[in-house]
C-alpha cells in the first residue's frame, strides 16, 4: 500500500512561529506602552495627592512677592583712576526715609546715581556715606515714595544648609531672583581677590553674577540676612577682582550683623568706629591654621580656639581679664571650630560698636572662664597696618638715620614696584623719622580708607630717591 505523509502539522507550527516572530515585537511594544501609561498615571495620582511641590512653589512665589518691591536697580556714572566709569548693581531699601543699601564698590567714584524701583520709577540717589572696609554704602533717594523697606532678620544667626535667595540685576536682567542654600559661614575670600575689609562672609551657591552686587540675600521667611558682594571662580583665583566673572556656585555675602552696625553709623553721619580688643594671637601653633586644641582631663569637654600670646596693657582685653595662654573658643555665641571661624572672630570684634560689650568664652587652666569685654575704638594706625598687609607690605621697621624700612611679600605691592629694604622718608611731603610716625602719617592721609598717599622713598641699594604713590585700593 502506498504511504501518504501529511505535512499539515509542520505547516501549522511554522505558521505559528512566523506569526510569533512578526507579532512578538508588537506585543512587547503594546505591553511597554501599557506599563509606561500605568507609570504615568501613578505619577500623576501621586502629584495630585501630595501637593508638597505646589506648596514649595507657592512659598517661593510669596518670598518673591514680599521682597521684590524692596529691591532696586542702580546705574552709576562716574570716574575711577582718572577714567570714565559706568557700572550697574543692585541694592535694597532700608527704611521709610528712603535709605538704600548697596556695596561701596558699586558707587565708588560716582558722579550720578540713578535708582530704579520695582515699579519702574527712576529717581536720583545721593551717596550718603561709604565704608570701604566692609564694602557697604548708604544712598538716600531723592523721592522715597513707593520704596518698601525690606524686613531684616536682626539677631538671627544663619545656619549651613538653610534655603536662601539672591535678588539683583545679573548681567543687567533687573529684579532677578535665584535660589540656593547657605554653603558655609565665616568665610575668608581674600584668596580670590583684593578684599581689604573684614571677612566674616556667608558663602552660598545661589547664583551671584555681575549686577548682583549690593542685592540682598534672603532667608525662607523673606528677611534680609546679608548682602551679595563677590564671586569666587576661575577668573578670580589669580588675584584679580572677585566681583567680576560668572557664577561658579561659590558666592559671598556680607552678614546682616555687620551691615546693621555700619549702616547706623553712616546714616547718623558718624565716622565708622571699629571695635578693638588688644590681644595678639598665634598664627603658627599646632592645629588648623593657628587654632589650638583643648580638652578636659576626663574628656568631657573638647574645643578648638585661638591662643592668646600677648595682651596689650591698658586695652579692653586687659581690663576684662584676658591672659596670655588663654584659648578663646567662643565669641558672641559663635564657636570657633575651624580656620574659617577665625574670620568670624576678627570681624565680630572689628564690627562691634565701641562701648558695647561682647561675650567671650576661654579655656584657662583646665576650666572654662566667661568674660564680658567692652571694646574701645580701633586705632587708625593699626587699620593702616592691616591694609598694608592685605596689599603685601608685611611690615614697617625703623630705619637707621630715619624713615621706615619696607618688608614686602610677593604680592600686589611687589607688582607695583615696592621692594624689600626701600625706606619711606616722607608721606605727603612730611618727614617720617620712624615706622610709628610713618603709620600715623599714612593714617592722616586716609590710606586705611582707600585713599592714595604720595611717598618719597629711597632705594634699598643706593641713595637714589624717588616719589611714588601708594594706593592700596578699595575692597572690591
Amino acid at each position: 500500500m502506498r504511504r501518504f505523509v501529511s505535512h499539515a502539522p509542520s505547516v501549522v507550527v511554522m505558521g505559528a512561529l512566523v506569526a510569533g516572530l512578526v507579532g512578538f515585537p508588537a506585543l512587547v511594544r503594546v505591553t511597554g506602552e501599557a506599563r509606561t501609561r500605568a507609570r504615568v498615571m501613578l505619577a500623576r495620582q501621586a502629584i495630585e495627592q501630595d501637593d508638597i511641590l505646589e506648596r514649595i512653589s507657592a512659598a517661593t512665589r510669596a518670598v518673591a512677592d514680599a521682597v521684590r518691591p524692596s529691591v532696586v536697580h542702580i546705574d552709576v556714572n562716574g570716574a575711577r583712576d582718572g577714567q570714565f566709569r559706568a557700572s550697574a548693581g543692585a541694592g535694597w531699601v532700608w527704611d521709610d526715609a528712603g535709605h538704600v543699601i548697596t556695596n561701596a564698590h558699586v558707587v565708588d567714584g560716582a558722579r550720578t546715581v540713578r535708582v530704579q524701583l520695582e515699579s519702574g520709577r527712576v529717581v536720583t540717589g545721593e551717596v550718603l556715606g561709604t565704608d570701604v572696609f566692609t564694602d557697604i554704602a548708604v544712598l538716600r533717594l531723592e523721592r522715597a515714595a513707593g520704596a518698601v523697606p525690606a524686613r531684616r532678620a536682626t539677631g538671627v544667626i544663619p545656619g549651613q544648609g538653610e534655603r536662601v535667595y539672591t535678588f539683583g540685576s545679573p548681567f543687567g536682567f533687573k529684579f532677578s531672583m535665584s535660589e540656593g542654600i547657605i554653603s558655609g559661614l565665616g568665610r575668608d575670600p581674600s584668596q580670590f581677590g583684593n578684599f581689604g575689609g573684614y571677612t566674616n562672609f556667608i558663602q552660598t551657591d545661589a547664583a551671584i553674577n555681575p549686577g548682583n552686587s549690593g542685592g540682598p540675600l534672603i532667608n525662607a521667611r523673606g528677611e534680609v540676612i546679608g548682602m551679595c558682594v563677590a564671586i569666587a571662580n576661575a577668573a578670580s583665583t589669580g588675584g584679580d577682582v572677585a566681583t567680576e566673572g560668572q557664577n561658579a556656585g561659590i558666592g559671598f555675602a556680607i552678614p546682616l550683623a555687620t551691615i546693621e552696625t555700619t549702616v547706623r553709623q553712616l546714616i547718623d553721619g558718624r565716622p565708622i568706629a571699629r571695635g578693638f580688643l588688644g590681644i595678639t594671637y598665634s598664627a603658627s601653633q599646632i592645629g588648623d591654621r593657628g587654632l589650638v586644641e583643648v580638652e578636659s582631663e576626663d574628656g568631657s569637654f573638647y574645643a578648638r580656639g585661638i591662643l592668646v600670646t600677648a595682651v596689650t596693657e591698658g586695652t579692653p582685653a586687659e581690663r576684662a581679664g584676658l591672659m596670655v595662654s588663654d584659648v578663646i573658643f567662643e565669641v558672641a555665641g559663635h564657636l570657633i571650630r575651624d580656620a574659617d571661624d577665625m574670620g568670624v572672630f576678627s570681624s565680630t570684634v572689628a564690627t562691634a560698636v565701641p562701648g558695647e560689650p561682647i561675650d567671650l568664652r576661654v579655656w584657662r587652666d583646665g576650666g572654662i572662664v566667661n568674660l564680658k569685654v567692652a571694646l574701645t575704638e580701633f586705632p587708625p594706625p593699626l587699620l593702616v597696618e592691616q591694609r598694608l598687609r592685605n596689599f603685601g607690605i608685611a611690615d614697617l621697621q625703623d630705619a637707621q638715620g630715619g624713615g621706615a624700612v619696607i618688608l614686602v611679600q610677593f604680592s600686589r605691592a611687589f607688582r607695583d614696584g615696592f621692594r624689600n629694604g626701600q625706606v619711606i622718608l616722607q608721606v605727603e611731603g612730611v618727614d617720617v623719622p620712624d615706622a610709628e610716625a610713618c603709620l600715623n602719617a599714612l593714617a592722616e592721609a586716609g590710606v586705611h580708607l582707600g585713599h592714595s598717599a604720595r611717598l618719597l622713598v629711597r632705594a634699598a641699594d643706593s641713595d637714589e630717591t624717588r616719589e611714588v604713590v601708594l594706593s592700596v585700593g578699595r575692597p572690591e
